[in-house]
């Protein structure tokens, strides 16, 4: 088998809880057929107020699709990449500073934010992850146990590449002498 066939070892995944993927996806669905309803109702006056009624619940049922597309993929972790199932790039492993969770970070729920080294375009997959500058959030409708492990994993990538970027350097040389002359 030649190297271009192999597939690269999964080193963890992140997926949507089904649970949490159907109970979000029913809210946001339920809070645009609330404004649709309403809109198309005989107690709303003035026509212009029943097509912004319609207009944000047909935006809020389009949000609710994004979020059901969204959470049907997982997350990949390679030694490489963070991508979708699809191939769609999340982040290169090489471009990540270092993973933060915890109670003050600006997580998703349930979830970590990658530091990157270089900003990257926008994107947002509803739901599962987003990307902005130089952060990216994994999260939200995951379960913490599955971010926690991807977050542990990405960690040890990162100390990984950090031991063997020290080795290649070999030992620290300075042209100083180790003491002052008398």
């Amino acid at each position: 088998m030649s190297d271009l066939t192999k597939t690269p070892e999964i080193l963890a995944d992140l997926s949507a809880s089904p649970l949490r993927r159907v109970l979000a996806v029913t809210v946001v669905a339920g809070c645009g057929v609330a404004p649709i309803w309403t809109g198309l109702g005989e107690g709303t006056s003035g026509l212009v107020a029943k097509l912004m009624m319609v207009a944000c619940g047909g935006g809020l049922l389009m949000l609710a699709d994004g979020i059901r597309r969204a959470t049907a993929r997982r997350l990949i972790l390679t030694a490489e990449a963070l991508c979708e199932e699809g191939g769609r790039e999340v982040c290169a492993l090489e471009d990540v500073i270092k993973p933060e969770r915890g109670a003050f970070t600006s997580a998703p729920s349930n979830g970590l934010v990658l530091r990157l080294n270089r900003p990257m375009p926008a994107a947002w997959a509803p739901g599962l992850w987003w990307r902005v500058g130089r952060r990216v959030g994994l999260g939200g409708v995951t379960p913490a146990s599955q971010a926690r492990f991807l977050s542990d994993r990405i960690a040890d990538c990162i100390a990984a590449r950090e031991a063997a970027d020290e080795k290649d350097a070999g030992p620290a040389r300075s042209d100083a002498p180790d003491h002052e002359p008398r």
